[in-house]
């Protein structure tokens, strides 16, 4: 067995999840994502630590992408059509329904509304969702002879999945975000049992105690209706792409 990582990115840091995964001579990226804290190179993972020479589609075997938010996928765009990777992409059909959403609109955000320099374009958009392949949830792929993925539920958001690969005997899970508690529209993530050599897994709030989801809806429809009933208005933001974000 032979087995590494490295983390481009969200290794003891909140956003541009990046991980590469070496296993028994096939390397896997998981998850492409960027930073919005950082303006310049910064936002983006250090592509260079994967290949000196810029041949990336000699250093990856593949990309796997578990969810549609730009700390999981911003840097996709970048990776393919600026920085010249050309190989397979996975992710699951609503993940690849709502990435160019995401991406556009981030993109209109930054550049037209906020005057920063374009980091890729519209066409780099289209052009890279063009390398996409979609995945069913639980469907086994064989990206080749070696390395096959499986992705499995995982509850965070429309079409978030966590991702399983294996090459030979060796055997691995990332999760990407996911939740253990239903709520009104998604369940709970679900994944079979599996022998395992490394699992590396999403952990932001692993040691945040939070009340119950009941509890703060009582407590919000509470705000609601105090609110209303003494004449005010109440304003609710909610996301570019509603609770499917």
């Amino acid at each position: 067995m032979a087995i590494d990582s490295l983390v481009l990115g969200a290794g003891q840091q909140v956003g541009k999840s990046c991980v590469v995964v070496s296993m028994n001579g096939k390397r896997i990226m998981f998850d492409c994502g960027m930073d919005m804290a950082y303006h310049d190179h910064r936002r983006y993972p250090d592509f260079s630590r994967i290949s000196n020479s810029g041949d990336f589609d000699s250093a990856i075997t593949c990309i796997v992408i578990t969810h549609f938010h730009l700390d999981h996928i911003g840097a996709l765009p970048y990776f393919t059509e600026v920085c010249g990777y050309s190989g397979p992409i996975y992710m699951t059909y609503p993940t690849k329904a709502l990435a160019p959403l995401m991406l556009e609109d981030y993109r209109k955000v930054m550049v037209e509304r906020r005057g920063e320099e374009e980091q890729f374009t519209s066409e780099h958009i289209v052009e890279c969702m063009k390398k996409v392949i979609a995945v069913d949830l639980k469907q086994t792929v064989q990206v080749d002879k070696d390395l096959q993925i499986r992705a499995y539920y995982a509850g965070h958001v429309l079409g978030a999945a966590m991702f399983y690969a294996k090459v030979g005997d060796t055997a691995m899970v990332y999760t990407g975000d996911y939740n253990m508690t239903p709520d009104r529209h998604l369940g709970a993530a679900q994944i079979d049992r599996l022998q395992l050599d490394l699992l590396i897994s999403e952990s932001t709030y692993a040691t945040t105690i939070r009340d119950s989801k009941y509890g703060r809806e009582r407590e919000f429809l509470k705000a609601v209706h105090k609110c209303v009933a003494g004449g005010g208005k109440v304003l609710i933001p909610t996301f570019a792409l509603g609770r499917a974000q």
